[in-house]
């Protein structure tokens, strides 16, 4: 039986360094990103496909700004559903031309997904999560005003940034339509980890100002579909404790209870390794006979065969 792996893809996936910021240069970087997942496919992986949206995000938010005196602001929820749709038309037309090069006959079908989160989330209390350009302290002073923004210092680079929450994600809302493609199609869905929405006592739903971490939705995704494993792929080949000095330690191996500690000890900074490491642990912790993964992208295969990687297990 084939393994079933939903994979997690980090910002370099979508665009480089280098990158203008363009969706013609984002559309060059998903090029080389299919190709290693193309290969994963051809090699009888079953996959379906988490991406980031932050920097999208960011973009859509400042053109919305900059239109505002001629097109009303658009509502953060509805600048997450727009990346969703970009980024999965750009994934879902590089993919199936690299997996037809492959002789690999499996649609590539780029689902816009909702997610439930608690509206009683303690992160609407203490939002954190920048999103959108930097303003001034007058126009930040401005759209708390206006628009009941929270707006938060950002004096390392100097500017105010709109900040919000980072909800748990509760429920994927178009699951059973991602168990029905599966296998018969690759699906990209939870983009940016869904769309923020509450549900109402009658049963709808209303989207939230909020941003759901990628890693935490591609997890919820990897227990709903019954995945062996999660692959979570970034920047780097393996998670690192003391990361960056002379006494860094790449880690190849992390039982729950290694990685609880490290966490703790704040080894992995909380806005960068620690919610990838967070996911993993989740994902074993309620699956103690699968396992979950953090490597590099051009790494993604060697991980997945056990040749390189950081490999979580329950003990």
């Amino acid at each position: 039986m084939a393994e079933k792996v939903v994979i997690a893809l980090g910002g370099n996936a979508l665009q480089s360094k280098e990158s203008d910021g363009t969706a013609a240069s984002q559309l060059e970087v998903v090029k080389n990103t299919v190709e290693i997942l193309a290969d994963l496919s051809a090699a009888g992986y079953e996959m379906a496909v988490v991406h980031g949206n932050g920097p999208q995000v960011g973009r859509i938010l400042l053109s919305s700004e900059t239109a505002k005196d001629v097109v009303p602001p658009m509502p953060l929820e509805v600048c997450g559903s727009m990346s969703q749709g970009y980024i999965g038309y750009h994934i879902q037309q590089a993919f199936g031309h690299e997996l037809a090069k492959h002789g690999v006959d499996v649609p590539v079908v780029a689902l816009v997904t909702q997610t439930i989160v608690d509206g009683a989330d303690p992160s609407f209390a203490h939002p954190t999560k920048p999103i959108g350009p930097f303003y001034d302290e007058g126009e930040a002073k401005q759209l708390e005003a206006e628009r009941g923004y929270v707006m938060q210092e950002d004096k390392a680079r100097g500017g105010w940034r709109r900040v919000v929450a980072s909800p748990k994600p509760q429920k994927i809302v178009e699951i059973e339509a991602v168990k029905l493609l599966w296998p018969q199609a690759i699906v990209v869905c939870v983009g940016g980890g869904g769309i923020p929405v509450v549900q109402n006592p009658d049963g709808s739903l209303d989207g939230v100002a909020a941003v759901i971490d990628k890693d935490f939705g591609a997890e919820l995704l990897a227990e709903d579909v019954a995945a062996d494993t999660l692959l979570i792929l970034t920047e780097v080949e393996k998670v690192a404790v003391n990361f960056g000095t002379s006494d860094q330690v790449d880690l190849d191996h992390l039982s729950l209870e290694e990685a609880a500690r490290y966490c703790a000890e704040g080894q992995f900074g909380s806005g960068s390794m620690q919610p990838k490491v967070e996911a993993c642990m989740k994902f074993v912790r309620a699956n103690p006979a699968k396992r979950a993964i953090i490597t590099s992208l051009g790494k993604a295969k060697e991980a997945l065969e056990g040749k390189t990687g950081t490999h979580f297990t329950y003990a």
